[in-house]
C-alpha cells in the first residue's frame, strides 16, 4: 500500500491551513445566513444544532408490521462556533442519528460524533482546524484524522457501526447508544488512510471501498471480508485525480468518474476552493478497475461532468452497465453558497440520473437518460453488484425556482418510468433507501424509507412508502416534536 508515500504525495486535508483564517469571512457568513434565515424559514435545514437529541415520534398512518429495525443516518450538525460559520455544507461536525422502529412505534436518538476535532473545538469555544471548504489554522495537527469530522455516512457492518468521512479513518460508534468508541484501523499499516464514505457491501457481506487524496493521483482500494478483515488492498495510479466521493461495483469491476478539476497550489485557499473547474479544457474520465488485480482495465472519456453519487453497476459479458447521477458543471460551488443563505437556481436538466453502457472490448461508452433533477440513487441491498431493475432516488420538481429535493421516486430503469410522490410546499426530502421484506422476491417487495424536513412546523418526519406503490403516498409518517439536522447518508439495519 505504501501508506506513507500515499499520504505524503496527496494534498489531503492535512495540507491545509498554513496561511491562516480570515475571521471576518466566517463572521460575515454567519451574519448573512442568519439574515437570510429570518426571511426564509426553509433555510432552517442548514441551521446550526447545539446538543444531542432524543424523542418519540407521533405516527400518522400505520408502520407495516414487517418493518422492524434501525434506520441509521449521518450528516453535519454543527456549522457555527464562537460567532463564526463554516463556508461549506460539507464542513459541519458529524451528527449520528438512529430512527428505531419496533412494534409500530418509532423513537429517535441523535448524538454528535465525539471526534478529536469536535472535542478540541468544543473545549476551545472556536474552530481550530481546517475543514474541506473553510481554511482555519489556529492550532497545529498531526494527520488527517486530527481533522476528521465523521459527518457523511453511518454504516452498520460486522455487528459494528461506523461514522464515515472522506479523508481519514472510519469512526466506530456504539450501535445501541451512538456513543463514540474511537477511530477504527482496518489493518495496522492502513492507519489514518483515507476511507471513503460510500463503501459498497455485496450480498455476501464483502465490503469494497476506496480512499483518495486530491493532488496525489492515487486511489487506495480495499476489499474487506464480512468478518472485518482486510482481504485485499492496493493502489491505482490515476493522473489529475480530483474529488472522488463515490463509486460503483459490479461482479468484476470497480467504476469511478474523475471530474475535470485542476488542483490549485494556492495554500491560502481551502481544499474545496483549490478545485478549479477545467471543463473548458478537458472532459471527465470513467476509470474501470478490475477487482481481481486492482489494476486499471479501461479509461473512457465523457463530456465535462461531475458525479457525486452512483446507484449500482452490473456486468453483461464484455459490457458493464453503470447507473449514476451526472452534474453538468461545477456543482461544488452550489454546496457552498447555501451556507450564506443563497438558494441555488433549480435547473433539472443539468442534474440527471443516467445509465452508462461501457463496452470493455470496443472501448466505447453510450449514455441513456433516466430522470432529470435527480440525486441520491440507491438499489435494494441484495442487488448491489448485480443486475437491477429499480433505482430509488430523489428529484427536484421542475416547478421549483430554487433547487430543493422534494420528490421521492422508484424508477423502472428498463422502461424509463418513475413511480413518484411529491411532498408539499415547505418540505425537504433527504435520501430514501429501499428496504426488502424478509424473503423478498422482487426489488419492489418492501418499502422505501427516508426522512423529510417539514420547515412549516420545524419538525422532522420518518416517511415509509410501499416500494411498489410510491405514487399512492406514504403508508406512514412518524413525526418528531423537533427538527433534526439534514443528513447526507445512512443505512437500514433490519431487526
Amino acid at each position: 500500500m505504501q501508506r506513507r508515500h500515499f499520504i505524503k504525495t496527496g494534498l489531503g486535508f492535512a495540507a491545509l491551513g498554513i496561511a491562516g483564517f480570515a475571521r471576518a469571512d466566517a463572521r460575515t457568513t454567519y451574519q448573512r445566513f442568519h439574515a437570510a434565515l429570518a426571511r426564509d424559514q426553509e433555510l432552517m435545514v442548514y441551521a446550526n444544532l447545539e446538543g444531542d437529541q432524543q424523542g418519540h415520534a407521533h405516527v400518522e398512518g400505520e408502520i407495516p408490521a414487517g418493518l422492524q429495525g434501525t434506520f441509521f443516518r449521518n450528516g453535519p450538525g454543527r456549522f457555527e462556533l464562537g460567532g463564526e460559520r463554516y463556508h461549506h455544507w460539507f464542513d459541519g461536525d458529524g451528527f449520528a442519528q438512529a430512527w428505531r422502529i419496533e412494534g409500530g412505534t418509532v423513537t429517535h436518538q441523535g448524538r454528535f460524533v465525539e471526534t478529536r476535532k469536535f472535542l478540541d473545538e468544543s473545549a476551545a469555544g472556536q474552530f481550530l482546524y481546517p475543514a474541506f471548504g473553510t481554511n482555519v489554522a489556529r492550532r497545529g495537527f498531526r494527520d488527517n484524522d486530527s481533522l476528521n469530522t465523521a459527518n457523511t455516512n453511518l454504516l452498520p457492518f460486522n455487528d459494528r457501526l461506523y461514522a464515515l468521512w472522506e479523508g481519514g479513518s472510519a469512526t466506530e460508534l456504539d450501535p445501541a447508544t451512538l456513543a463514540t468508541v474511537g477511530l477504527h484501523t482496518w489493518r495496522d499499516d492502513l492507519a489514518a488512510m483515507p476511507f471513503s464514505a460510500h463503501p459498497k457491501v455485496e450480498p455476501d457481506g464483502t465490503l469494497w471501498n476506496f480512499g483518495a487524496l486530491p493532488g496525489g493521483d492515487r486511489l487506495a482500494l480495499y476489499r474487506i471480508g464480512a468478518n472485518g478483515r482486510v482481504l485485499q488492498a492496493g493502489v491505482a495510479e490515476v493522473p489529475k485525480l480530483a474529488l472522488q466521493h463515490d463509486f460503483a461495483v459490479s461482479a468484476r469491476h470497480l467504476v469511478f468518474v474523475v471530474p475535470p478539476y485542476d488542483i490549485s497550489d494556492d495554500a491560502t485557499l481551502s481544499l474545496a476552493d483549490r478545485h478549479v473547474w477545467a471543463g473548458a479544457k478537458r472532459g471527465a474520465r470513467i476509470v474501470v478497475v478490475a477487482k481481481d488485480t486492482l489494476a486499471i482495465r479501461r479509461v473512457y472519456d465523457l463530456p465535462p461532468r461531475m458525479a457525486f453519487h452512483f446507484g449500482n453497476a452490473w456486468d453483461e459479458g464484455n459490457v458493464t452497465h453503470v447507473d449514476l447521477v451526472l452534474h453538468d458543471g461545477d456543482f461544488l460551488k452550489a454546496t457552498s453558497r447555501v451556507m450564506e443563505g443563497e438558494r441555488e437556481p433549480n435547473r433539472p436538466a443539468l442534474h440527471a440520473a443516467v445509465r452508462l453502457r461501457l463496452d470493455l472490448a470496443g472501448g466505447t461508452v453510450s449514455t441513456t437518460r433516466l430522470l432529470d433533477g435527480a440525486e441520491f440513487p440507491r438499489v435494494m441491498p441484495h442487488a448491489v453488484g448485480r443486475r437491477h431493475g429499480r433505482l430509488a432516488m430523489l428529484s427536484s420538481d421542475a416547478r421549483n425556482t430554487s433547487l430543493m429535493m422534494d420528490t421521492v421516486n422508484v424508477v423502472d430503469v428498463e422502461r424509463g418510468r418513475a413511480d413518484s410522490w411529491h411532498f408539499a410546499a415547505g418540505w425537504r426530502a433527504e435520501e430514501h433507501v429501499l428496504v426488502p421484506r424478509k424473503g423478498a422476491r422482487s426489488e419492489t417487495d418492501g418499502w422505501l424509507v427516508g426522512v423529510a424536513q417539514d420547515t412549516n412546523t420545524a419538525t422532522s418526519v420518518l416517511s415509509v412508502f410501499d416500494a411498489a406503490r410510491v405514487a399512492d403516498g406514504p403508508v406512514a409518517l412518524a413525526r418528531l416534536p423537533y427538527r433534526t439536522p439534514h443528513c447526507f447518508h445512512g443505512n437500514f439495519l433490519a431487526a
